[in-house]
């Protein structure tokens, strides 16, 4: 998109002043009017997205579109028009002059905001809600980048990009998915996070999360770890309010702790009753009207933050910093901008720009501005590019903010290294690993050098630099430097914290590459055992491991155990996550696999039916997982003796994995062997040949004639021969894939 384009003939884009989720927001022209307004325009969407995912994307832009042009309201954002132009589909809404609640908590340093404007704030929030709640619809996602203060003090709330229409949930939930699937960890309702039943009191409890950090300056739950802020949604009572900050009246503490309780049907019954609960707190008590005695410079009490009551989390918690809220405005350098119009300040045209020549000073700027806060804006940026899974270009810009900050810090300087940092894992991502090996064994030499080996940031460049020589196949070199990573974040941070166990979980798993299966079983173990004990049974990377686990098993021939691990993975991740959460799906994929290898086919088959459903209604018909679901139900049904079926199912999954994939993929050609061994059982062997012959051909020129699986296909190509009475081709092509084999062996 360029500068100056004219949409449908009316709406000129003059510069872009934000970047989220859903899209692009342009300051423009509605040329017909002559007025001023902003124009969101759909995300262009890379070649690497399939029809399914853009269908999905546009369809929800649509239906954002229609719900909030529905809503007219002072405390919601004007929607002017919406429409298409071409591939674009733009929305058009007031142009706001202000700032969001997170960019003034960044305005006062994080500090909580006075009395007056937190109670002006929560009736004008209240205010909205109610009404969007009378339209039936829930916003979902309601966190302080998504509300905006404007110039003449009206609080008005942005982005209803995932906002549910009470009449219309079946659709929402095709395009959502669970309900992990979307919100922002920091202000997320427990039935959010347990993906349960979603209505308005999500959003009353959503809104108890935003008051309580513009109360505090934090949020209720202040931990570095997602999982950690999740839990502590779910399990932990939140530290009251008047603990950080004496001076708030106990009537307003209670509302906001009221707001936050676990169970919805324990918070105000709607916005209407919190609006008159608003309304007593604000009577006058004493002489004066709440808040109006009480102190406006918004200073915390005497107990801060260290004097929380421990939460019932980990030990190893204590002292994490939080960092920034996720998705909301964030201070200079500390991560990607958040996904609504809090980017207005960071993504600019500021870091598009190039390297810092245009009249910045030499020297780094203090804290008022200058090039190193251009720099950290443009840091931001690549992050979020990487965030969009956009790594080419991601990696450009962490490049050339490297370059500048050399110039400006000096090369060891920890923010160039961070930079060097991010433009090597954005080289992972994109598929170079040669060149992100060297960029992780840079900077793990220079923080060497800066920070000591056993510094935090020194490990992690370190690993790093192991899982690149391990995705080069360098599995040796890869578990020395894990080893040694390991006993370093053992020495460091002690042998229980995450950081160590995941080191220890990846070391595990590296002496599976190397062909130690038992060795890997019994470390795996003991690691899922740490994990359970330090992160819970049901934390992510707990079952992460025992799904691992559980391909060892597989591996080992111990089929029985290896089907237990997986159904109990799947089961824990079903209830952690959600059904159709992509991990539960993995997990479910794996008994398929476990079923159909102890001969239980029929099992297999029911799986495979209703795992292809699932995948078709959260992921689409074509993509990769969906077909790679139908792939093992028609194997099945091959295995039951319904050739037929199986030929018929085989066929179109081909077709689409063609499609999808392209023609030589490794999974096209899975289903087209299919598809070959099908017309065998029917008996259509010169068919098969065909089949047979173009996949072993494929194979031979992708994968050189001696790789194993071109080998296979030669054989299954001879077997046909055979099968069709041509003997000698058969002997021939036998012998051919002998000698294969026999060069093969002697080069290894």
């Amino acid at each position: 998109m360029v500068e100056s384009r004219l949409i449908q003939g009316r709406y000129r884009l003059l510069e872009r002043i934000g970047r989220g989720g859903m899209g692009e927001v342009w300051r423009s022209r509605d040329e017909s009017l002559g007025r001023q307004v902003a124009v969101k325009c759909l995300k262009p969407v890379g070649p690497q997205h399939d029809a399914s995912f853009l269908r999905v994307l546009r369809e929800r832009f649509r239906r954002e579109a229609r719900v909030a042009a529905a809503l007219q309201h002072r405390g919601i954002t004007v929607v002017h028009d919406f429409g298409e132009d071409g591939d674009t589909l733009f929305l058009v809404m007031e142009l706001l002059t202000g700032r969001n609640l997170s960019q003034l908590l960044d305005d006062n340093r994080r500090e909580p905001l006075p009395v007056t404007d937190i109670v002006e704030i929560a009736e004008q929030l209240t205010a909205a809600l109610a009404y969007t709640h009378e339209q039936a619809v829930v916003h979902r996602d309601l966190k302080p980048a998504n509300i905006v203060r404007t110039a003449d003090g009206t609080v008005k709330i942005c982005d209803f990009g995932i906002a549910r229409l009470g009449d219309d949930i079946g659709f929402t939930a095709r395009l959502t998915g669970t309900g992990m699937a979307m919100g922002t960890p920091h202000y997320m309702s427990p039935e959010q996070i347990g993906a349960g039943t979603v209505d308005h009191r999500s959003d009353l409890y959503s809104l108890g999360c935003v008051l309580y950090e513009i109360t505090t300056g934090v949020p209720p739950f202040d931990l570095g770890d997602a999982w950690a802020v999740l839990i502590g949604h779910r399990d932990t009572a939140p530290e009251p309010p008047r603990d950080r900050r004496p001076d708030l009246p106990e009537a307003y503490e209670r509302i906001v702790l009221d707001l936050l309780a676990k169970d919805p049907d324990d918070r105000p019954r709607d916005a209407a009753e919190l609006g008159k609960r608003l309304a007593d707190a604000r009577r006058p008590q004493g002489g004066h009207p709440t808040g109006a005695a009480a102190s406006t410079d918004g200073a915390p009490g005497a107990d801060g933050p260290e004097s929380a009551p421990t939460q019932r989390l980990p030990s190893w918690t204590r002292g994490m910093t939080g960092g920034s809220p996720a998705n909301g405005a964030r201070p200079a350098g500390s991560g990607p901008p958040g996904h609504g119009l809090d980017a207005l300040d960071a993504l600019t045209d500021a870091w598009t720009r190039g390297p810092a020549t245009r009249g910045e000073a030499s020297a780094p700027a203090g804290p008022a501005g200058g090039p190193r806060t251009t720099l950290a804006a443009r840091h931001a940026a690549g992050l979020a590019l990487g965030g969009q899974g956009r790594w080419a270009a991601a990696a450009d810009v962490h490049r050339a903010v490297a370059a500048e900050r050399a110039r400006l810090l000096g090369p060891d300087h920890p923010d160039t290294l961070t930079s060097h940092f991010e433009e090597a894992r954005a080289l992972d991502r994109s598929g170079h690993p040669a060149a992100a090996l060297t960029g992780y064994e840079r900077v793990a030499a220079a923080r060497t050098r800066s920070l000591g080996a056993d510094h935090p940031d020194t490990l992690t460049a370190r690993l790093e630099t192991g899982h690149a020589l391990g995705r080069l196949g360098r599995h040796f070199e890869a578990h020395q430097v894990c080893a040694a990573v390991l006993s370093g974040r053992t020495r460091a941070l002690g042998p229980d914290h995450p950081d160590t166990l995941s080191c220890r979980h990846h070391l595990a798993f590296n002496l599976r590459r190397l062909g130690r299966l038992e060795d890997c079983h019994a470390m795996a173990r003991e690691v899922a055992e740490a994990r359970a004990r330090v992160l819970g049974e049901r934390h992510p990377e707990t079952l992460r491991t025992r799904y691992e686990i559980a391909g060892v098993l597989g591996q080992l021939g111990r089929w029985e155990e290896a089907l237990r691990g997986y159904r109990e993975v799947a089961d824990a991740r079903a209830g952690t996550l959600g059904p159709d959460h992509p991990d539960t799906l993995a997990a479910r994929y794996e008994v398929g696999i476990g079923l159909g290898r102890l001969g239980r086919s029929a099992e297999a088959l029911a799986l495979y039916r209703d795992l292809a459903a699932a995948r078709t209604r959260v992921q689409g018909a074509d993509d990769p997982e969906t077909l790679r679901a139908r792939h093992g139900l028609g194997v099945n049904l091959g295995r039951l003796g319904c050739w037929e079926e199986a030929l018929a199912e085989a066929n179109e999954v081909a077709a689409a994995r063609g499609r999808v994939l392209g023609a030589d993929h490794p999974d096209t050609l899975v289903s087209r062997r299919e598809v070959a061994v099908a017309l065998g059982w029917l008996g259509r062997w010169a068919d098969a040949l065909g089949g047979y012959r173009q996949v072993a051909d494929a194979r031979e020129r992708v994968l050189g004639a001696a790789h194993p699986d071109a080998l296979a296909s030669r054989g299954d190509q001879a077997q046909c021969l055979e099968q069709l009475g041509r003997t000698a081709e058969a002997v021939a092509l036998y012998r051919r894939v002998a000698t294969l084999r026999q060069e093969r062996a002697a080069r290894r």
